[in-house]
């Protein structure tokens, strides 16, 4: 038994930050000391505080120490693990008050989170298949196995309300009961971890931090619809993860969790990794099914759907992972006990990638129906400078914006549906006063033109048009007769697209026109961006009252635009100036301005 175990985010995240390198310091402190039969260092998945990474936290004390540096080691471990008195400096601030220290449960970043999906994230070593069983892992498998019917699975699953976390937010007992009534003499289960949108990543931390679950579930997945085989579809940008997938199926084959005849039950069901190149459009349910099958990964025409003729032409059933990693809880505690939490029509919780102009930039899971409000504001911390909430982008280049006026809004699949955004995957990116929205719509629309895959004209050849008037409006070219066929334009390609990546591919456009068309109307008439990002029609200038003639600025303009003696008031000549900022960021008096 161990006194002591400290618990290392291992995620993408805190890797990059370096936490390996702190894990090893661990190790070799700890061995100096003489504790090694004493302390134990876990390597964990995501916490979600991932603005604060490389994470650690001590148990039993649970003690959260953030921003830890490999030279931070032999203190902690003198002091903390030898000594037992804490590292205050290290301390995340939230959880340190005047006379004791919270626990990380009552921050504001957690008291208002409810851990479904990624409740064993930053919790178990996703490499030790024991330390998932200790936490009830393979129990509902067990339990479907040994006490109900594959149609009692489904019913279950249908009772709980569970939608599909992928971005449509289809029933999800019901997309299995439709391959469950196929009858054929092989039908598929596949994962779909083909994470695609900007800003997104949380099904890579919960496949990093809790493969195991996603390993379970499909296997209940196939139990319930009769198949034999999955497929997990997952992008080779995501090495940590796909690592800890494969180690978790090979540890669940070891333990007869996988393979033949699984639990003595006569039931049969194995997993397989696939890997793909990180096209969007693979996210497309029948583009992926397509690229397993290694073809060129593009979209089919539906019906029929997957459900009839779907991977290698046979029934599949397709969810992603956070839809799987609801599956084994819901089992475990019953479709009542899920449907409890959330909205009437938006059962349970969804977990979010909070990132963009964002305080506590992670990952967060909240009960369906919290407000944007209270995710930005409590769970985020507000806005960093003191600037203000413009919008926040939901579902990433298939999504819309919420506007501040709407910041009360509960999020769920229909409130998101009524304001024109949608749900999406659950990246969330935040906006302040300082981004241009028509700009940030020509961000979204420019990623989805690189990211078609050209099989049909709407897609193809309109959203590389819709571009086009994107740029002529940022570059102040654009007339209001423009602003009308950009709107006509987009409703086309939502209407005749094959697929859901150039369905949705307007969303960006028609979102920012809805909630934000006088920034429009000023980029085509003033011929001015509000916010001043758009190069084109941004000017920089001096102010005479505080420009004191040092001539930093004209030393380090580029493009030679400053003109001025020293001590005299200096002028920027606009014709030469290429609007590349230095000036501004030079100057120590506050004298240059962006118009």
């Amino acid at each position: 038994m161990y006194r002591s175990h400290v618990l290392v985010c291992g995620g993408t995240g805190c890797t990059s930050s370096n936490s390996l390198a702190i894990i090893e310091a661990l190790e070799s402190e700890i061995a100096k000391k003489g504790l090694q039969d004493e302390v134990k260092v876990v390597r964990t998945g995501c916490f979600g505080l991932c603005a604060l990474g490389p994470i650690m936290i001590v148990y039993p004390e649970g003690s959260f120490y953030s921003q830890v540096k490999v030279d931070d080691v032999p203190e902690i471990v003198e002091e903390h693990l030898l000594k037992g008195r804490l590292v205050k400096r290290l301390l995340y601030d939230e959880t340190v008050t005047m006379d004791d220290v919270k626990s990380l449960q009552e921050t504001d970043f957690y008291k208002k989170q409810h851990r479904v999906a990624l409740r064993n994230c930053g919790v178990i070593d996703p490499e030790n298949i024991d330390e998932y069983i200790a936490f009830d892992g393979y129990m509902a498998l067990a339990k479907c196995l040994k006490e109900y019917t594959p149609e009692q699975v489904v019913q279950i699953v249908k009772d709980s309300g569970l939608r599909g976390r992928g971005g449509g937010g289809f029933p999800t007992g019901l997309k299995w009961s439709f391959t469950a009534a196929n009858q054929a003499d092989q039908k598929y289960v596949v994962c779909n971890a083909d994470e695609g949108d900007p800003g997104a990543f949380m099904d890579r931390s919960v496949l990093e931090g809790d493969p195991h679950c996603i390993v379970e579930a499909m296997a209940i997945c196939g139990y319930a619809t009769g198949a034999t085989e999955g497929y997990v579809y997952v992008r080779a940008e995501y090495p940590i993860a796909v690592k800890r997938l494969q180690k978790a199926i090979e540890q669940a084959r070891e333990y007869g969790l996988l393979g033949k005849n699984i639990f003595d039950s006569g039931f049969d069901f194995d997993l397989h990794v696939r890997l793909g190149a990180g096209a969007f459009v693979c996210g497309e349910e029948t583009a992926l099914m397509t690229s397993i099958e290694g073809n060129r990964g593009e979209p089919r025409p539906r019906p029929p759907y997957p459900a009839v003729k779907g991977l290698f032409a046979k029934p599949t059933t397709e969810n992603n992972v956070e839809t799987f990693a609801n599956i084994p809880q819901i089992i475990l505690k019953g479709a009542d006990w899920f449907a409890s939490m959330g909205t009437e029509k938006s059962k349970g919780t969804k977990v979010f990638a909070l990132g963009g102009k964002i305080k506590n930039t992670g990952l967060v899971e909240i009960p369906m129906g919290t407000t944007l409000r209270e995710i930005i504001e409590e769970i985020g911390g507000g806005i960093p400078n003191g600037k203000k909430f413009k919008a926040a982008q939901t579902g990433g280049p298939s999504g819309g914006c919420i506007p501040a006026s709407l910041m009360d809004t509960p999020i769920d699949y229909d409130n998101l549906t009524a304001i024109g955004c949608m749900m999406g995957s659950g990246g969330l990116i935040v906006m302040d006063e300082d981004n241009c929205m028509v700009d940030i719509a020509k961000f979204f629309l420019n990623f989805t033109v690189d990211e078609s895959c050209g099989k049909c004209t709407p897609c193809r050849v309109g959203t590389k048009r819709l571009l086009e008037m994107l740029d002529k409006i940022t570059a102040g070219k654009a007339t209001m007769e423009d602003l009308d066929k950009l709107e006509d334009l987009c409703n086309y390609i939502k209407a005749n697209s094959l697929c859901g990546l150039g369905q949705t591919a307007p969303n960006p456009v028609l979102a920012t026109l809805k909630f934000f068309r006088e920034e429009y109307v000023a980029h085509i008439q003033d011929k001015k961006c509000p916010a001043g990002v758009c190069k084109a029609l941004m000017t920089y200038s001096i102010e005479a009252d505080k420009c004191r003639g040092c001539t930093a600025c004209a030393r380090k303009c580029p493009a030679g635009a400053i003109e001025g003696k020293v001590k005299e008031v200096h002028t920027i000549h606009t014709d030469k100036c290429i609007k590349c900022g230095v000036c501004m960021e030079t100057c120590k008096f506050g004298a240059i301005v962006k118009k």
